[in-house]
């Protein structure tokens, strides 16, 4: 049983709203000036990490989850569950919905989708779209069909440490100057709903899906409410972000000395969004900066963190 953490090497997607903060405040190599996503611990067939240290290197996430389910626990699911990003917003995303398990597993062939973000950093006066004012499913379909834009879609003002929960069945989308660290379900299956009337490199207009999005969409709107919560662990501020037993657990850690922590959980998604330090088991110790990502694995029952560093810590 491996007491290593595992490193993972991102892949990069571009898109039409993507920029260049990830290289610019993360220093990743990116394919392009419009890089808008960094698919950070993912084991989904659309991008899938892989490992770069340690017994398993050169496997990609999903490889080992396929051949090695021992070291996650040897969970009885049939995919990795989670998958962690950053985007970039460097212009406006499309208007979107995700549709959850049920709907997704009979109409995609996958899981839904519930997320949550943190927002990374946003410029003065950013905003997202979180839900809508539609009062029912016929409201819904009128003012998607006369384009009432305005009428029908929330914002609200972000800013830099917010976190948001967005369970499938809400209406969102992030606007531009926002990064953000988004953990999810391992589903890659998006309703857009709006695109601005946005035309892709070849002139084309991007495939709206507005039957399936309004069949998924919760109507009237609920807010997600969430209520951090913080505790001291010895050298390590750590900010509960949302509980949800049903899909994901994220932490903010904020650490400033070594810290030991026991393995509560099959295994740990880790993302250093600021500075460096290191984490130490029975097998070593290894160092890690801003812009890592790392696993946690089953056979890691204690371990200490050790520097300064804010990381974003998940586990199903």
């Amino acid at each position: 049983m491996t007491m290593t953490p595992l490193f993972l090497k991102p892949v990069f997607q571009d898109r039409i709203w993507g920029g260049t903060q990830l290289r610019d405040e993360f220093g990743y190599d990116i394919p392009s000036d419009k890089t808008g996503e960094c698919w950070a611990i993912s084991a989904h067939p659309n991008g899938e990490s892989e490992v770069v240290n340690g017994p398993y290197q050169g496997k990609t996430l999903r490889e080992l989850w396929n051949e090695q389910r021992d070291v996650f626990g040897g969970l009885d699911i049939p995919h990795f569950p989670l998958l962690t990003k950053i985007l970039d917003a460097n212009t406006d995303l499309s208007v979107q919905v995700h549709p959850d398990d049920t709907y997704a597993l009979e109409h995609e062939g996958e899981l839904g989708k519930t997320e949550c973000w943190y927002i990374i950093d946003a410029k003065e006066g950013a905003e997202m779209i979180y839900g809508h004012h539609a009062s029912s499913e016929e409201e819904l379909k009128d003012m998607i069909k006369d384009g009432r834009w305005d009428d029908l879609l929330r914002r609200v003002p972000v800013q830099k440490g917010d976190f948001f929960y967005v369970p499938s069945g809400t209406i969102h989308a992030l606007c531009e100057g926002t990064l953000v660290l988004e953990t999810q379900q391992s589903s890659d299956t998006t309703y857009r709903v709006y695109d601005y009337d946005r035309k892709d490199d070849q002139g084309h207009a991007r495939e709206l899906h507005l039957r399936q999005a309004v069949e998924v969409t919760t109507v009237p709107h609920q807010d997600a409410e969430t209520t951090p919560t913080t505790s001291e662990h010895q050298g390590t501020k750590v900010t509960t972000l949302v509980k949800d037993p049903q899909f994901f657990t994220v932490y903010r850690w904020e650490v400033t000395s070594e810290t030991t922590f026991a393995m509560e959980a099959p295994f740990l998604l880790v993302s250093v969004l600021e500075g460096k330090g290191s984490i130490t088991t029975n097998e070593g110790t290894w160092s890690f900066n801003k812009a890592d990502h790392f696993v946690l694995p089953t056979g890691i029952k204690e371990y200490k963190i050790n520097g300064m560093a804010e990381c974003i810590v998940s586990h199903i």
